[in-house]
């Protein structure tokens, strides 16, 4: 078992930016300077788009070697290269705010995991228009909000939302099959740090029952999309997928275990990824660092 993080000793950089010759020297150069010695270094060159991308996981010696000291001296490299970057200290966890509607499978998997120390985030609320979860929440002593919406209410709901999410210094919010559509203003409120788990049939079987449909029609494969979210709905940069093989001989409620089984593994892998700095945007794509 590898020994656990120490708190302001171990960081996590990334970057993209415009590839250009001498970049990496420059990146690990500013490491050396501040006493870094790299654990782990994945990097993608997007030839199509000319644009580079970086996860570079590390350690420092020095006792003067601060998160902020870090931040503050690397904005020169940054700027002589365009860079958009992010560094973060590997024992930071995400505050991660989940919202449900009623479909809990993916809300428990998160509870447990992140219970156990196998996501390494922080839940301070959960949020839901419904109160079928509120006992579960207690249960884990995370503070519950119910927060109603309706046609006439969106507006108020969105704005407490919001509220919360600066109240609490929220990273990250997670739809943990929250059936509610967020507005656009919404979405671009939360550009890169909302994450939307559904069924992988859309488009082809929207709407209500879509197991059933997808049954009817006699699928061979039920898979899960998590994604983040954007204006364009369930259209946002794809962080995870997966599939489960099915047959004629499976029921309707049996599709509808399987799916909910594989969408609380995908949605669990998106946020683990997330919160260990292993996404980055590409367009509308996503480079993920594994």
């Amino acid at each position: 078992m590898s020994p656990r993080p120490q708190p302001g000793r171990e960081f996590v950089l990334t970057l993209s930016c415009p590839d250009r010759s001498g970049l990496v020297h420059a990146v690990t150069s500013f490491l050396v300077d501040h006493s870094g010695n790299i654990l782990e270094s994945q990097q993608f060159d997007d030839r199509l788009q000319d644009r580079f991308f970086m996860r570079m996981h590390f350690e420092v010696s020095h006792p003067s070697t601060s998160l902020e000291r870090l931040r503050t001296d690397f904005g020169p490299v940054a700027d002589a290269y365009r860079i958009s970057w992010q560094l973060h200290d590997v024992t930071t966890p995400t505050r991660t705010l989940i919202m449900v509607s009623k479909f809990g499978h993916c809300l428990n998997d998160l509870l447990f995991r992140q219970s156990t120390g196998s996501l390494n985030i922080e839940i301070p609320a959960i949020v839901s228009n419904h109160r079928d979860f509120e006992p579960l929440a207690r249960n884990y002593g995370i503070p519950f909000h119910h927060i109603p919406v309706t046609r006439e209410t969106k507006a108020e709901a969105e704005a407490r939302l919001l509220e919360l999410v600066g109240e609490l210094d929220v990273d990250l919010v997670v739809l943990a099959r929250y059936m509610q559509i967020l507005s656009d203003d919404l979405c671009k409120r939360l550009d890169g740090r909302a994450i939307n788990i559904h069924h992988s049939f859309l488009p082809s079987f929207k709407g209500a029952r879509p197991y059933v449909q997808a049954h009817q029609r006699g699928v061979k494969l039920v898979g899960a999309t998590a994604h983040y979210v954007t204006p364009d709905l369930d259209e946002g940069p794809i962080i995870e997928q997966d599939v489960v093989r099915v047959d004629h001989s499976h029921t309707p409620d049996e599709l509808v275990t399987m799916g909910r089984d594989v969408e609380a593994r995908v949605l669990a892998r998106a946020v683990q990824w997330h919160s260990e700095s292993r996404v980055l945007t590409n367009g509308h794509c996503t480079v993920v660092f594994r």
